[in-house]
């Protein structure tokens, strides 16, 4: 799929432009779509849902509003971890239970390609997509995301209520397995009822409810990684340490006199900012970090690589027959271009460099073809993609069935 133009009108944004919703309503305020995807049918059915959370490996939940601890006594929201099993799904009532499972994205191609609508966004901004799935009453009470969130309903209905902007900081309840607001107050006008198709838009910090009111609700949560500053200090400060083995140290060639032996003055202390201020305001070491940052996979252990090296003679072979490579469900991709046909190609938390037209290539939609060998130094770069994992050959069409029952 191609990136649309930034003022060509959107079914999926409700007729709005990418540019319209960036300026109005990204990381501002919420927005309604009804019909954003016209016609919508699940690619996942729930019990396919239910079969992906009984594997090992797996992120999935399973949350009861009504449920008992360990000693058997009553304890509202109670939160289980997969892998599950049938006899967990058997013994679950009728009602107010979901059934959440991270990444599906990462597991069924045909929910993987819902991302693709997406790319009025930067890719490297796209987490994953959690699907959930609840008999009526089912819900994870209300809430707060720390990031940007489109909520489509994919099957059955789902009532929506906003509370506002709440604080960092706003009262939880204590004791469960879940950040569930100990107050929530339904915003005038703020609330409605998801039918298949129809998708909610929700930026970070927004407290909402969400509540099935069907027999077969199912939403699928589009999700996008926001670092932390803590995380984004932490982490950049490791890479540094990496590519810095021998940097400056602390000096002090101005020392004065001190007033007294044991006190730690001002100008101690702006020696020490300097030093770490001018060693963190490096824009290509930034870039450097960021683009392996942005690209971490999620779950790195499922990036498997190739038993044996691939043979560059193979894999031309195959190409130039027409067999497609594919990027690996997980595997994250993004580019800078640095001029003069030279980028970092940014793959799964590392950064590697090659020729501008193949890393826009690999970065993007394009099938991966034989029109790829047209770019200097694809084929060293495809055998080391591959053998890595973040490429693959094309997956068999029925490695993703399940045969679980329904929840």
């Amino acid at each position: 799929m191609n990136r649309p133009a930034s003022h060509a009108p959107l079914t999926l944004l409700g007729g709005l432009t990418s540019a319209e919703f960036l300026a109005e309503y990204w990381q501002k305020k919420p927005l309604l779509i009804r019909g954003a995807f016209p016609g919508f049918v699940s690619p996942l059915s729930p019990d396919e849902l239910a079969g992906l959370a009984c594997e090992d490996g797996i992120e999935a939940r399973l949350v009861e509003e009504h449920g008992k601890d360990a000693n058997g006594v009553d304890k509202p929201w109670r939160v289980s971890h997969g892998p599950f099993d049938e006899a967990t799904f058997a013994r679950l009532p009728k009602c107010d239970w979901t059934l959440l499972v991270q990444a599906v994205d990462h597991y069924v191609p045909e929910v993987n390609a819902l991302l693709e609508h997406f790319h009025f966004l930067p890719r490297w901004r796209l987490d994953d997509i959690m699907i959930s799935y609840a008999p009526p009453g089912g819900s994870v009470g209300p809430h707060v995301d720390q990031y940007d969130v489109f909520l489509l309903q994919a099957s059955g209905t789902r009532h929506w209520q906003l509370g506002g902007k709440v604080a960092d900081d706003a009262p939880i309840i204590r004791g469960i397995d879940l950040r569930i607001l100990e107050r929530f107050k339904v915003q005038p006008d703020q609330e409605w009822l998801l039918e298949p198709g129809d998708m909610l838009y929700l930026p970070p910090g927004m407290a909402h409810h969400g509540v099935s009111k069907s027999s077969d609700c199912m939403t699928f949560s589009v999700g996008f990684r926001a670092l932390s500053a803590d995380e984004s200090i932490t982490s950049f400060a490791d890479y540094l340490g990496e590519q810095l083995p021998n940097s400056r140290r602390y000096g002090d060639p101005d020392l004065s006199p001190p007033t007294h032996p044991g006190e730690i003055d001002d100008a101690a202390i702006a020696r020490m900012r300097a030093l770490i201020l001018n060693t963190l305001d490096d824009p290509e070491q930034m870039l450097q970090w960021f683009g392996r940052a942005m690209t971490q996979p999620k779950y790195p252990d499922q990036l498997i690589g190739a038993e044996s090296p691939t043979v560059i003679a193979h894999l031309v072979a195959e190409l130039q027959e027409g067999t497609l490579l594919e990027r690996t469900l997980g595997s994250r991709f993004a580019y800078r271009d640095h001029g003069n046909s030279r980028a970092t190609l940014f793959v799964d938390g590392d950064g590697l460099t090659c020729e501008t037209g193949l890393a826009v290539l690999l970065a993007g939609d394009r099938p991966i073809d034989a029109d790829a060998l047209d770019h200097p130094g694809s084929a060293e770069l495809l055998v080391q993609l591959l053998d890595r994992g973040s490429l693959c050959w094309p997956y068999a069409d029925d490695e993703h069935e399940e045969e679980d029952e329904h929840p």
